[in-house]
């Protein structure tokens, strides 16, 4: 069985062939008696980015100004610029963030927009970025528009076309995310950023989940601001976002705090004083995984896990998937409506307390849902786990 990411590739030709599923799932530290279906909350970590990780932060605990002062520079330079390449992005225009929150943050917090005028965001956004724009647009004499999302669209086109229609002369700025977290639908990031930049609409992307779940390329998206996750499917540890600045953008923007740093481009937004981001160094580790066995191999073989829980699951206790089906809509993950009256916190109590499952229970306003998130690491055999318990569960799960 293979110790490390190389011997998933062919020596010689550095192509990909058809890959030991099993193997790969061997990179992973994951615990055996959990079916983990939930990296689209917090990814598992690959066993060699957890020794690297465990590595530094010995360093850092044993001669911490040998580790900050001169250990610490190179290391994230190349975090920074491993990263970049990964997502097709420009290193001088990456910012490394603890999470999205903190990078959306940094845009709401140190962006002037024209007033008065609107800020427009979808009706899907995560609660705490609808909260942060709504402060921010109070800050700055600027409304909040909710632009409504086709419930069921049949294609790209539909919802780009929604998006047109809500934007006008008084909007300064879209919020968006790249894919919705409570349903994983996948938003037609790039028509959506050509309507706002065609109308001199600045561009703010929510992409929790686009690094490693969808094809990323930071290079050819023409957005504003991208903030990125890699706690999630890149599987990096927790504590390691970005937010990737398009031309012209990052110099408009002030950071929240003055530190040490505040003379340099890229550090003024990221230094807070003395901490640990040990995580941010462990990125190269982490994207060498993903890359060891291949990108395009790994989200074929999550959308193809994806189609088996859509399979195993639709109708089955009254579950009703809310993810399209549409290749470009969806992606590793996989929502379902719960039954009418469902008591959400119950179920995912009896999911993890009884089958040892783990999977996002969304207590959603409009009805509660299940969301299945599938990685390479995840199997066939997860999948009939989910589903066993499901019909077990849903028999007597109490309603509200």
């Amino acid at each position: 069985m293979p110790t490390d990411t190389q011997t998933l590739r062919h020596p010689a030709s550095g192509e990909f062939p058809a890959v030991d599923w099993a193997a790969a799932r061997d990179l992973m530290l994951l615990d055996p008696t959990v079916t983990y279906l939930n990296a689209g909350s917090i990814g598992p970590l690959p066993r060699t980015v957890f020794e690297q990780v465990s590595g530094y932060r010995r360093h850092l605990a044993a001669e911490p100004v040998d580790f900050q002062l001169r250990r610490l520079p190179p290391l994230l330079s190349a975090a920074r610029e491993r990263l970049a390449r990964y997502l097709d992005g420009d290193p001088r225009q990456l910012v490394l963030t603890t999470n999205v929150t903190g990078a959306v943050n940094l845009v709401a917090s140190g962006l002037s927009l024209a007033s008065p005028g609107e800020i427009l965001l979808t009706d899907q956004e995560y609660g705490p970025m609808r909260e942060c724009w709504q402060r921010a647009a109070q800050r700055q004499g600027l409304a909040v528009k909710v632009l409504r999302l086709p419930r069921d669209p049949a294609g790209p086109d539909e919802i780009a076309a929604a998006a047109a229609a809500a934007m006008s002369a008084r909007t300064r700025m879209f919020f968006f995310s790249h894919v919705i977290s409570a349903t994983g639908l996948v938003m037609p990031v790039h028509q959506l950023c050509d309507l706002a930049a065609a109308r001199g609409i600045t561009t703010v992307v929510d992409g929790a989940h686009g690094p490693a779940f969808t094809d990323l390329d930071l290079a050819d998206l023409p957005c504003d601001y991208y903030a990125g996750s890699a706690h999630k499917w890149l599987l990096a540890p927790v504590g390691t976002g970005f937010l990737h600045c398009g031309p012209g953008a990052l110099e408009r923007l002030e950071p929240m705090q003055v530190s040490w740093g505040y003379r340099q481009p890229l550090r003024r937004f990221e230094v807070e004083g003395t901490r640990d981001i040990c995580p941010w160094l462990v990125l190269p580790e982490a994207t060498d995984v993903q890359a060891g066995i291949g990108p395009p191999r790994v989200m074929a073989r999550m959308r193809e896990l994806a189609g088996q829980v859509r399979e195993r699951l639709t109708g089955r206790r009254g579950l009703i998937p809310v993810t399209p089906d549409h290749p470009a809509l969806s992606g590793g993950m996989t929502a379902f409506a719960l039954p009418v009256g469902t008591d959400a916190a119950a179920l995912s109590l009896g999911l993890w307390e009884r089958f040892r499952v783990d999977v996002a229970v969304i207590e959603d306003p409009r009805r509660p849902l299940i969301r299945v998130s599938t990685h390479f690491f995840n199997t066939t055999d997860d999948i009939e786990r989910l589903a066993e318990a499901l019909e077990s569960l849903l028999r007597g799960v109490r309603t509200r």
